[in-house]
């Protein structure tokens, strides 16, 4: 899918960007497989803010998207390929033989018409999901599952991939977007092929308030701030932080600060974290 640029035609447009929608499919969304998002505007139950700057935006629909592909021995056609407003990668939608309909993640080079199917037995063709066991090492995949039939979990979002590097009999072994190698159970199952929407990386927003659009609102730099308010605050003009590293409001180092919980079950399947030297 290409990119579509804008001509210079006020300060806003210059360098905006968006993606080529052409490809698509120009139909509303199946009715039967939408759910209304609530905007909570980054609130808790309790009405207090736990993730800053959110709120407003355009109003959308959830799209139920079938993440699971549990559905064995049927065949499912594509019958249209769809943007959908709540991710990056574009949706099809698909119709089993039986007359179900679902929503999945559409990968680079499906096409309307395409007939797609899970299970142990399927060819090893865009689109098709199947156990990793099933799947030949050097493959690409996307929508991999982290626990057997829990649903996928890894490599969703537009343009991504896992490559499978080695299976064992517990085991397979997968090399991540991030560049990390991990470890998966064999009995999980992956989507042969790459996610759609290559060039989303490459959209360039353009203005700000195509940003509010999408339910993002401004936030200031800590060094603008007062010294009450943020551990980067106060002093006179332009004064560097006066700590060794940046922090966040609460003072918790940030820029590289690794947050993931210590000994976690999973550590022992992780062969080598992402940018690893």
């Amino acid at each position: 899918m290409a990119i579509k640029v804008y001509k210079p035609t006020s300060a806003g447009r210059r360098n905006m960007s968006v993606t080529d929608y052409s490809g698509l499919s120009k139909v509303k969304p199946e009715r039967s497989l939408l759910e209304p998002v609530k905007n909570t505007a980054g609130r808790n139950s309790y009405g207090r803010i736990t993730v800053r700057h959110r709120g407003g935006g355009n109003r959308r629909k959830f799209r139920i998207i079938d993440f699971k592909r549990a559905k064995v021995g049927v065949n499912a056609t594509v019958l249209t390929l769809e943007y959908d407003p709540n991710r990056s990668a574009h949706i099809a939608l698909v119709k089993y033989d039986d007359g179900e309909k679902r929503y999945i993640i559409a990968p680079d080079g499906l096409k309307v018409g395409d007939v797609i199917e899970n299970g142990d037995s399927a060819d090893i063709k865009v689109g098709n999901a199947l156990p990793l066991v099933n799947i030949p090492v050097g493959t690409f995949v996307h929508n991999v599952e982290l626990y057997p039939g829990r649903g996928a979990q890894l490599a969703r979002s537009a343009g991504v991939s896992a490559q499978l590097m080695a299976k064992d009999e517990k085991f397979a072994l997968l090399r991540l977007p991030s560049g990390e190698l991990r470890n998966v159970p064999v009995d999980c199952r992956a989507t042969v092929g790459v996610v759609s929407n290559l060039d989303h990386v490459n959209v360039k927003i353009g203005k700000a308030g195509r940003t509010r659009h999408m339910g993002i609102r401004p936030q200031s730099r800590g060094s603008v701030m007062n010294p009450n308010d943020h551990p980067h605050g106060g002093g006179e003009g332009k004064s560097p932080i006066g700590r060794p590293g940046p922090v966040t409001p609460w003072g918790k180092p940030t820029l590289g600060y690794k947050t993931r919980a210590k000994h976690k079950a999973s550590d022992k399947l992780i062969v080598r974290r992402a940018k690893a030297k």
